[in-house]
């Protein structure tokens, strides 16, 4: 495989071209571009829109959906709250959660929702929806490649505690702290992210020599890439592999960047446990001690200073 860019996939491919595929760009880079994933596009581009005006409201107006003490599990946390783990600066963004709509357990929130735009439970729960459902169309494919059956995630997300992100990266500011960037170099938490991308540059991969590679997916695909709950499950045979969203240069730096990325996650309870077919003398067990899905996701909201 070329390892100078990533290969663009089609979901709509059959199953047998389409599995060893995302299979292959997944254990080479921990990312895959993934274009005819059945999302419509009239949501995408409605979405993008109400996303630009809701950024846009009042800081003091957006502030009153802060919840305390929830980690920003749900409704708005303000620029400049998270950190990548072991940085130094905050990263130069604010963001919007919205959650299931029906909340399968007791450790997941309610959804709140703002006054305004008009339209934004709709487009927002829709999408919510619509990206869950490619999740597991995803992760159907990527089973086989780990010797497991096609229906082995389905249970295991089912009423999962995923999270759609409305990302805002504003324009860059002159008084912006030395060295912070719109997102640190991280790895993702969950088990994949689905991300519709945004119209400015930025995203970057850490590649395997050590150099960054854009990530500069056709106008509508879908980025994908491997969270750490996926990387554990597999004792790193699918990899989550570093990324960042850079600083644009030039003229560019005065332009909002807006992304939609969608961290699907498992049922809170879901006891994160090395697949054995994943351990060999080559590649012991990393995790030998079992965690559940919460108690990993709060260890790790703690760890970018949304939890205390």
């Amino acid at each position: 495989m070329d390892l100078a860019a990533l290969p663009v996939l089609s979901l709509a491919d059959d199953a047998a071209t389409f599995a060893p595929q995302i299979d292959a760009s997944l254990r080479t880079f921990g990312f895959a571009l993934v274009q005819d994933h059945g999302i419509d596009p009239a949501l995408v581009a409605e979405a993008w829109a109400l996303s630009a005006v809701f950024f846009a409201l009042p800081e003091a107006e957006k502030r009153g959906y802060v919840l305390a003490g929830s980690g920003g599990a749900r409704g708005y946390t303000p620029f400049g709250i998270e950190i990548a783990k072991g940085a130094a600066v905050h990263d130069l963004k604010e963001f919007w959660h919205v959650g299931r709509e029906e909340p399968g357990a007791e450790t997941m929130m309610a959804n709140i929702w703002p006054d305004r735009p008009a339209g934004f439970r709709e487009t927002f729960a829709a999408l919510y929806d619509a990206l869950d459902r490619a999740g597991a169309a995803l992760l159907a494919r990527i089973a086989p490649g780990l010797g497991l059956a096609e229906n082995w995630f389905d249970p295991v997300i089912a009423g999962g505690n995923s999270i759609l992100r409305l990302l805002h990266y504003p324009p860059l500011a002159a008084d912006a702290p030395a060295g912070a960037i719109r997102a640190g170099a991280h790895e993702d938490i969950n088990l994949i992210t689905l991300l519709l991308g945004a119209e400015e540059a930025g995203l970057e991969l850490l590649g395997k020599d050590g150099q960054w590679l854009p990530v500069d997916p056709p106008a509508g695909a879908l980025v994908v890439n491997i969270g750490d709950m996926l990387q554990r499950l597999t004792n790193h045979v699918l990899p989550s592999t570093t990324h960042r969203v850079r600083n644009p240069d030039g003229p560019r730096a005065g332009f909002s960047r807006y992304a939609l990325p969608f961290f699907l996650h498992p049922r809170s309870d879901f006891v994160i446990e090395t697949l054995p077919q994943c351990i060999s003398p080559a590649n012991p067990d990393r995790y030998p001690t079992p965690i559940t899905a919460d108690a990993y996701l709060q260890q790790r909201l703690r760890e970018i200073c949304l939890k205390s």
